[in-house]
């Protein structure tokens, strides 16, 4: 992999597309990614064996040019996410907690001070889910395994970014309608494209009301905190899913 830092963008981007269109070749041909030293790249000898090859191959053209922009994202969030890593293993999990808590309780102490008892208590609360999702995230991704940081690390480090905002929103009134007006609208949106498949979204909505869900058992606003919970987990996974794609087409120097 030294030489790929040598080279010109031009040819790192073909590079990066001739390995993602391998990787597709891979899947039912043998030896594509990364052929072998001594027997090399398998190619057909039959020709009904090169009329499945080349087919195959014709297929992936046009997935590999829809999940290429996909793995662009793949490699700006490997990037951030080593960034991260790289701090949680300075620091540690119990410190990056520790450093979580501090600025979190430095912002919950500075609005005890200067802003009214309700924004207080929203930014409190608001800290302890952001600083527990960002223990959880920091935790799982050095519990190692490629498996645990997409299933767990990078779902809770979503539910870290999206989370506090709206339990601040939700023990602030204040604010509320900055965070939970348009958490209603991407609600509405979300039901009528994504899971408008099937009736889903009737289903749904006959189940519950987004803004009077909990109340029932004296937790009012949990729709909208189950529904970025929603959000943030198979946002996570598909995320891990694209770093994990990453790092097949283009693995890191220590890899």
């Amino acid at each position: 992999m030294e030489r790929r830092g040598q080279t010109g963008l031009a040819e790192a981007l073909l590079l990066d597309v001739v390995r993602l269109h391998e990787t597709w070749m891979e899947v039912v041909f043998p030896r594509q990614l990364d052929p072998s030293a001594v027997l090399g790249k398998w190619k057909p000898e039959t020709a009904v064996e090169s009329v499945g090859y080349y087919l195959w191959a014709v297929l992936g053209a046009p997935l590999v040019a829809v999940t290429y922009p996909l793995l662009l994202v793949g490699f700006a969030t490997r990037y951030y996410a080593a960034k991260l890593d790289s701090a949680v293993t300075r620091f540690g999990v119990l410190g990056a907690v520790i450093v979580a808590t501090v600025v979190w309780g430095s912002l919950t102490l500075l609005a005890h001070f200067q802003l009214p008892t309700e924004v207080m208590l929203g930014i409190g609360g608001a800290s302890v889910v952001a600083v527990a999702a960002a223990g959880l995230a920091a935790g799982f991704s050095k519990a190692g395994g490629r498996f645990v940081s997409v299933a767990l690390a990078y779902p809770f480090a979503m539910t870290a970014i999206f989370l506090p905002p709206v339990v601040a929103a939700l023990l602030t009134p204040s604010i509320s309608n900055v965070i939970l007006d348009p958490s209603y609208e991407l609600a509405r949106w979300i039901l009528d494209t994504f899971l408008a498949v099937g009736g889903i979204n009737e289903t749904l909505r006959g189940a519950f009301d987004l803004e009077t869900f909990g109340q029932q058992w004296g937790v009012t606003g949990l729709g909208y905190v189950l529904m970025w919970v929603g959000i943030s987990v198979p946002l996570g996974w598909f995320l891990g899913l694209l770093v994990a794609l990453a790092n097949l087409i283009r693995p890191k120097p220590d890899a």
